[in-house]
């Protein structure tokens, strides 16, 4: 069986193979990484409660009063209070009559879109949209439109061009390779023209977006205007599964069709126990909120003073895109070697020419180590010779094509 030994030699050759990193100790602003010191620039723990004592404590009393497990589904005997507990929360939150919990992030998409969706409709899908969203349009029966990033006027035609087959718009709010925001008001007046859902994944921005951290839908006014949205534990809450918020009518019609739901052992206790802490937390103390939008902007002003090209964006993501995955690669080992981590980015996880650093920042960084880690990132580019590249521009609108606009290859 030489091919899979020919793949893996294919992937180094081109710059694409991944190993995996051992982080010593609890997911904070600083870890060792493989043994060494490092700022950690790459996690999702925006608000920094992954390694909170209340957090620890709440896992820890609900792994003696709950166990370890579920055991099994919600729907055989997996469901247990502690889940609804959460659901309840999680609903008034977000301003919705219902939540539903998943298993992951990954899981929620892929189980809403495949659900939704049904043979004979159409889904509108974001290019740039994670790719769980693309699995999740490749397990549903429906075709798929892929709309250029952002780009409404293309939407717009591709709705025009369904003919009232139109099921669903879903787009993630804040994107999480480029960090930036989805033009929410538009994509909510275009799902209401053509009568279509719109379903938006909160994933980078609940627990970061809005004065409260309720979400950049929520910060928009839209609550009302959006039928479905995605949430994760494992990233602002620092634990672990996701969310789906809607009517009460599309979780009791989840329940019933949404597979990844039916047939996925439930969350752990210790995990739902540590969300709901974390909810504690976020509502307690919004100001953590703000000092992840302080901490970004430190950072962003910062790079841009060692020469990185950054869009306008005041997101707490922020790429610095090199081109290439060895250059990406290269630049992540030179800065790791001066004790900063972000992680390479590379195909296919971002566009073939966009390989990059995909930055974060938590709550729990400090301005001047921040202000260090540019100065060392900077260093490290300069080294190397690199420069930061701008993201693609968009392409000019296609014609139309003999066989129809749907090609559910390009959701790929």
């Amino acid at each position: 069986m030489t091919d899979i030994s020919d793949h893996l030699e294919e992937l180094k050759e081109t710059g694409l193979y991944r190993r995996l990193r051992a982080v010593q100790g609890p997911q904070g602003p600083s870890v060792l990484l493989d043994g060494r010191p490092a700022l950690l620039l790459c996690s999702n723990n925006y608000l920094g409660l992954a390694d909170h004592p209340k957090i620890r404590e709440a896992t820890a009393r609900a792994a003696m009063r709950w166990g370890a497990g579920a055991g099994a589904s919600r729907l055989i005997s997996g469901n247990m209070s502690i889940h609804r507990r959460l659901e309840e929360r999680l609903a008034t939150f977000t301003g919705r009559p219902s939540a539903l919990l998943y298993g992951s992030g990954y899981l929620a998409n892929l189980g809403v879109v495949s659900a939704l969706a049904r043979e004979g409709d159409i889904v509108f899908s974001d290019e740039l949209n994670h790719a769980s969203i693309i699995d999740g349009c490749r397990l549903a029966r429906a075709e798929v439109f892929v709309y250029r990033h952002a780009d409404m006027e293309h939407l717009a035609w591709g709705l025009a061009r369904a003919e009232g087959r139109g099921s669903l718009i879903v787009t993630e709010s804040i994107f999480s390779m480029d960090g930036d925001l989805a033009p929410l008001v538009e994509l909510a007046e275009l799902a209401d023209e053509f009568d279509c859902r719109l379903m938006v994944d909160e994933a980078h921005a609940f627990g970061c977006v809005g004065s409260d951290g309720s979400g950049a839908v929520s910060a928009a006014g839209l609550t009302d205007e959006v039928d479905v949205v995605v949430g994760t534990l494992g990233k602002a809450l620092g634990s672990y599964g996701a969310f789906v918020a809607s009517s009460r009518e599309v979780a009791r019609y989840l329940i019933n069709t949404s597979r990844p739901f039916i047939f996925s052992t439930a969350l752990a206790p210790p995990a739902v126990a540590a969300a709901i802490a974390a909810l504690d937390l976020l509502e307690d103390q919004p100001e953590r909120v703000d000092r992840v939008r302080r901490n970004a902007t430190v950072l962003r002003e910062a790079l841009g003073g060692q020469g990185f090209e950054l869009d306008g964006s005041d997101c707490h993501i922020i790429p610095l895109v090199v081109g290439e995955p060895d250059s990406a690669t290269a630049l992540c080992d030179e800065a790791l070697g001066d004790g900063v981590f972000a992680q390479a980015i590379r195909p296919p996880t971002v566009p073939a020419g966009t390989s990059r650093l995909r930055l974060t920042v938590m709550a729990t960084h400090r301005e001047p180590e921040l202000r260090r880690a540019a100065e060392t990132l900077g260093s490290a580019a300069r080294r190397l010779g690199l420069v930061a590249a701008p993201l693609r521009a968009a392409a000019p609108l296609p014609p139309e094509p003999a066989s129809g606009v749907f090609d559910l290859e390009r959701a790929a």
